[in-house]
């Protein structure tokens, strides 16, 4: 299961709390260039519209630049794969003030293209600076150790 593109900083940025595995829909050009490793999902989030659940933002630039639709936008909406009990929960999830829907990677199963969509709450300034603290602290931890 190989990892294309990941959301680095969603978990710098966001405290997870739950995690739903989707499908999304692609032209072939475009799975091309997200197994080349090109493209990115650090400023895209997921909404759920009249029953479809969409990624927005996510920016995946032609395999091919020369050799391409005219009409194509690298940054048009795509609509998420999804059962209709899992669009339901999400709906719901998104309903709740101070939780979003982003997504975290984008890998292979199989022969598909999923994404992994995560219900997330947005951190306040002092989370993320006791985050960066515990790194620090695990790090120097973990240079002790192998000096020792």
């Amino acid at each position: 299961m190989p990892v294309y593109i990941d959301n680095r900083k969603a978990h710098f940025n966001y405290s997870i709390e739950e995690t739903f595995e989707a499908g999304i829909e692609l032209s072939g050009f475009e799975v091309k260039a997200i197994k080349a490793g090109t493209g990115t999902i650090t400023s895209s989030f997921c909404i759920v519209r009249g029953g479809e659940a969409y990624i927005i933002g996510m920016h995946i630039p032609p395999y091919q630049p020369h050799n391409i639709d005219p009409g194509y936008d690298p940054d048009r909406n795509r609509r998420l794969l999804l059962s209709k009990k899992e669009i339901k929960t999400l709906a719901e999830k998104d309903n709740i003030k101070g939780l979003t829907l982003i997504p975290i990677s984008l890998y292979s199963k199989g022969r598909y293209i999923k994404v992994s969509v995560a219900v997330a709450r947005g951190k306040k300034e002092f989370d993320k600076r006791e985050t960066i603290k515990k790194r620090d602290i695990d790090r120097e931890i973990r240079r002790e150790y192998k000096i020792n």
